[in-house]
Parts: C-alpha cells; structure tokens; sequence
C-alpha cells in the first residue's frame, strides 16, 4: 500500500498528526537516521489503541519513542511507523508526595516541578534529556539512583491495546534494566511516590546535579546519552566505561562525523553529518581496543532499531 494512502486511513479512523517520510535525524537527540514511512505524534491513549490495531491490521512494524535520546536510528530509517509522544501526553498530577505522570512528560521539567512541591526522590534525574516512559524504561537516573526507586505503579498498553496496571515488582527493575525493554508493552503513565522536604533543600541537591553534568558532560553537542552501560563485573574489575575508554587512549577518536567526546568518553558525539554507519564501526573499534586490553567486552545502553523495527542494545548488531 501507498504511504499516502496509508496515512488518509489513518487520518480516517481518527488517528491525527500523521506525517510521510519524516527524516528521524530530526527526532533523535544523536540528530541520525533516514526516514519513517509513517511519524505519528501521539495525543492521547485512544489513539495510541487505534494506531496499535491498525499496525498489527496491515503488519507494519511499530516503535514508540518519546525524545529520541538513548537510540541510534538507521541510516535507511523505518519500513513502519513510529509513535511519538507530543507534548499533549504530558499531563502531570500531584497530590502530597504523590505524582501521576503521563509518559511524555519531559524529565527536567518534572523534576523542577516536583521539587516545587516538596517532592524529593526524583531529583537524581535533573537534566536528563529524555521522556518519563524512557526513562522508566530503561530504568535510568544517576548518582546510584534510578527511576525505579520511587516507581509505584505503572500503566501500560499491552500488545492486544488493553490498558494494564503493573507494580513496581511486576516492572522487575535491575540496574538500567525493566520488564518493559523485554515484553511488548507501552509505557502510558506512572505513578511516582516521593518523600516530602522543603523546596529549596531539593532545587539545591538538583541544582548541584545539574552543575556536575554540565562540567562533566558534552551537552552542547548532539549524543546519544552514555554509550556504554555501567556493567557491576567489569566496574569492578576496571572502573566505569568512561574511565576504560579514556584510560585505553580514545578520547578524540573520531569515524566520519562521529567522535568519542574529548570531555567525557563514554559520549559519542556527532561533529557533523554524523551516520549509524559511522556509530558502527566507532563503537565496534572502542569495544575491540577495549577488549584487548582488560578482557572485558563492554556492552552498550544505546539503543538500536533497525529499518524493520527491531531493537536492542547496539552491540547485539555487532
């Protein structure tokens, strides 16, 4: 079927803000990939179970994606449609220590919003640049923190489009890890319980964690976030993944428009014109000089999802 017409369906059963051939590069924080087919930004849960029927209908491969950050999309883009969460799927609630929390909701602006409120728990999370539903799917945060600490309920779609309602133990969160990175569910909204404290004493802890990243960080360039994950075993055996790569040399180390940042090296960042290809074959150089020297092979938290659909870490399509 034509993509125009598929789009003219979909805008038939009342799925809106579909758009054809939409280059993903302007959808990912690494600013790569070609194009979807189908990008549609996603308003609310109804039309979420509307594009989910219709994908599984007609067989066209799905992916949900909130800011693009911690993915590494394909040079070739998407032969499927990618569902967006707008700015519409942000809606947030607050009642005492308690947030219920849409999956669009832009982390940075939550955790300034709950700090405003005297919620403390969530501040860790100052300045990641992502969604809520990734962060909670990959279970992220800093400082030994996660997501999943203060993570009391979830709601999610599963792949029939039925709404479910999952506990923390049911989301089996681990260290960068959730049941959601394993089954065929959509994070919809969260419920956070925090811990109260008076507002200024939170804004200083996140501010302080805001100043350590941007001394840290490159944030001014496109990345995807930290490449490599922080794995226990290895940690002890030779550091965290910033510390290896630095320590083997690597810092500067540059493949086409891709270069290991000369400020933090378990950050890629793109120079310019920056391709998967070009991740490819840096990450796999990094991985190979790496192994050589501590007999580790370091695994990767990024991300990527090929034209059909599938995803998993980058070092699975190594």
């Amino acid at each position: 079927m034509k993509l125009k017409k598929l789009a003219d369906k979909l805008r038939a059963i009342g799925v809106n803000n579909v758009k054809v051939k939409e280059p993903l590069s302007m959808h990912s924080s690494w600013k790569i990939g070609g194009p979807s087919d189908i990008l549609v930004e996603v308003a609310d849960v109804s039309s979420l179970q509307r594009l989910l029927a219709f994908a599984k209908e007609y067989d066209i491969p799905l992916i949900v994606i909130g800011k693009g950050s911690n993915i590494l999309f394909s040079d070739e883009g998407l032969r499927g449609i990618v569902a967006k969460f707008g700015k519409a799927f942000a809606n947030v609630k607050i009642d005492g220590a308690n947030i219920i929390a849409d999956a669009g909701v832009w982390v940075p602006l939550l955790v300034k919003l709950a700090a405003s409120r005297g919620i403390a728990g969530i501040e860790h999370a100052a300045g990641i640049p992502g969604t809520l539903g990734g962060l909670i799917y990959m279970n992220g945060g800093s400082l030994q923190q996660s997501i999943g600490d203060t993570t009391k309920r979830i709601w999610a779609l599963d792949e029939n489009g039925k709404v479910v309602e999952m506990t923390r133990k049911e989301c089996e969160f681990s260290y960068r890890s959730s049941v959601f990175q394993r089954k065929n569910l959509i994070i919809l909204r969260a419920h956070l319980e925090g811990s109260l404290d008076e507002p200024n004493n939170i804004r200083r802890r996140a501010i302080d964690i805001l100043a350590e990243r941007k001394h840290k960080f490159p944030l001014k360039q496109p990345n995807c976030g930290s490449v490599f994950t922080n794995n226990p075993e290895i940690y002890k055996a030779a550091g965290p993944p910033g510390k290896i790569i630095e320590e083997a040399g690597l810092k500067g180390l540059r493949i086409g428009g891709l270069m290991v940042s000369p400020v933090h090296a378990n950050f890629i960042v793109n120079v310019g014109g920056g391709t998967s290809k070009d991740a490819f074959e840096l990450v796999a150089k990094i991985r190979d000089i790496v192994y050589k020297r501590i007999g580790y092979w370091l695994e990767c938290e990024v991300r990527y999802v090929t034209p059909e659909g599938d995803i998993a870490p980058l070092h699975k399509f190594i």
